[in-house]
């Protein structure tokens, strides 16, 4: 789940850089990047590998 929420920050700064949107520094596709590395350590940290949707997960 964490990958994809990488994958679309990464997507928009991709977008934001690609078509030389002048942003806030918040925005800035330097700042996306971060972030979404960020996000993809602590994927690959393995936080949120169990995570189940609500009804998915059933007790027995």
């Amino acid at each position: 789940m964490l990958a994809f929420v990488a994958a679309a920050i990464f997507f928009i700064a991709f977008i934001l850089h690609a078509t030389e949107t002048s942003t806030e520094v918040l925005f800035a596709p330097m700042s996306l990047l971060l972030f979404g590395l960020t996000i993809l350590a602590v994927h690959l940290a393995g936080v949120g590998a169990n995570w189940t949707g609500r009804g998915r997960g059933r007790r027995r």
